[in-house]
């Protein structure tokens, strides 16, 4: 069986690729997290109604801080990944290629006029389905007045943790951190 070299290039090729199928299923499934929190909101919700009981509530803030913090995760690596794509591994590729830029698309698609406005738009669909919604749930349950101490306790601390995951998709998000595209 003879022996084949492996280039540099190729080497650097397959890590491409691999670093895109990950980002590729980190897209499926950051994606899916909405809809599986849009799910679980309406099936707590309808539980709730139809068992009238206000303390059923208190279940939508641990599942959605559950599953924002992992639609965030997953958000950061598929932006970690891009990163590394256009900043290491394009320019090294693009050195050994002696070419100017490999991977355009990278950067193309970040220039988009209305790349900010999209950002603040889904950090805003974002806080709305893992923040606001469990915090609604909440209010809905003090505002019922069927409260005990331990459960009004159970409440307050989930409020605070809704509040933290919102000051974090904020952080990640950096919608007003985003750099500007180029004026032509």
């Amino acid at each position: 069986m003879p022996e084949r070299d492996v280039t540099t290039a190729q080497l650097l090729l397959a890590e491409y690729q691999t670093v895109k199928d990950e980002q590729k299923t980190r897209i499926g499934f950051r994606d899916n997290l909405l809809y599986v929190t849009l799910t679980v909101v309406a099936a707590v919700i309808a539980a709730a109604a139809q068992a009238q009981r206000s303390e059923m509530l208190l279940a939508l803030p641990p599942v959605c801080v559950v599953l924002g913090w992992t639609y965030v995760v997953n958000d950061e690596k598929i932006s970690a990944i891009g990163t590394y794509v256009r900043d290491d591994l394009g320019p090294r590729l693009a050195e050994l290629a002696q070419a100017q830029e490999v991977f355009a698309w990278e950067s193309a698609h970040r220039s988009d006029t209305r790349r900010r406005s999209r950002k603040v738009i889904q950090s805003s669909i974002d806080l709305l389905a893992f923040c606001v919604v469990p915090f609604a749930g909440l209010v809905v349950y003090w505002a019922a007045g069927q409260t005990t101490p331990g459960l009004l306790a159970l409440s307050v601390a989930e409020a605070l943790t809704v509040v933290g995951l919102g000051h974090q998709v904020l952080s990640y998000a950096r919608p007003l951190n985003s750099p500007r595209p180029p004026t032509p």
